[in-house]
């Protein structure tokens, strides 16, 4: 049985680690070529070496417009074309508060996760226009949708992708070329532990206490993979969401769905508990208002 992207090709940038890996293994396994883009290029060459032929990578610095031009035009020219681009690659970027920031390093977030997303769709579009259309995907975040889920400069480049996806999606439509955006909450992913502030046993460490709180936070009771997230990026990739576009998908176990009272029965049974408490309380002080 055919796969369900069988006959297209897809480039994901920030394919060798994560959620980009995740998407690369389940987009191959359901038929498509692959050509990653990523600065890890020890680990892109030992990706490439699993798959016969499937996948390929280039080293892309996608804060480079070049990288991102060569990448879009080496996926049509390695694979004969190019059908599905999904825009993943991105960290946690700048930590700094507002009262704290530099341009500098609001500039250096937004270039990584905003600017490049923009220019992956500039370079990517010819190329879907001569296959008569394609699906584009960008990775947003739920910090882009509510304050207290990532950092300052991290949640405001978010929030510009969802919209920007919205944009994209208005303005590419009539060329049959989709836009969609994939809002994760709590994956377990290197973004929770960069190498450079956490040490690599600790970023264990990190992960596991994630994923032991993780039900704490939303109404699905475990972390999110980043097999979670390739599973909505393969429905936005295959002809299954061909009446869909302009949408940004939540995959996040409902840590959006609203407080947590909203979805956690014991909190839900503690305030009942205390609502029966101030009732019995009430009711005891009016009994003894008429005794007296």
């Amino acid at each position: 049985m055919a796969g369900r992207l069988q006959g297209k090709v897809a480039v994901i940038t920030g394919g060798c680690s994560g959620i980009g890996l995740g998407t690369v293994e389940r987009f191959a396994a359901e038929g498509a070529k692959v050509l990653v883009g990523d600065v890890d290029e020890a680990a892109g060459g030992r990706l490439a070496e699993r798959f016969d032929g499937a996948v390929a990578f280039r080293r892309c610095d996608v804060t480079e417009e070049a990288d991102l031009a060569g990448l879009m035009d080496a996926a049509a020219e390695r694979f004969g074309g190019l059908d599905v681009v999904f825009n993943n690659a991105g960290a946690g970027g700048a930590r700094e508060t507002l009262a704290e920031m530099t341009g500098e390093a609001w500039d250096r977030t937004q270039a990584l996760l905003l600017r490049s997303v923009a220019l992956g769709m500039r370079y990517a579009i010819p190329h879907l226009k001569r296959r008569g259309g394609g699906s584009i995907i960008n990775t947003a975040s739920i910090a882009g949708m509510q304050a207290g889920a990532g950092p300052i400069a991290y949640s405001t480049a978010k929030a510009a992708v969802i919209h920007l996806t919205r944009l994209a999606a208005a303005e590419l439509g009539r060329d049959g070329i989709r836009v969609n955006a994939i809002c994760p909450g709590l994956i377990l992913t290197n973004i929770f532990t960069p190498a450079d502030m956490i040490p690599p046993g600790m970023a264990d460490m990190v992960k596991a206490s994630m994923a032991q709180t993780a039900p704490d936070a939303q109404p699905i009771a475990r972390a999110g993979q980043p097999a979670d997230i390739a599973s909505a990026a393969l429905f936005f990739a295959s002809d299954e969401s061909a009446f869909v576009t302009g949408v940004h998908m939540l995959v996040d176990g409902g840590m959006f769905t609203g407080p947590r009272q909203a979805w956690d029965p014991e909190m839900r049974a503690e305030r009942q508990r205390l609502m029966e408490e101030r009732r019995a309380a009430f009711e005891a002080a009016q009994a003894e208002g008429l005794a007296d």
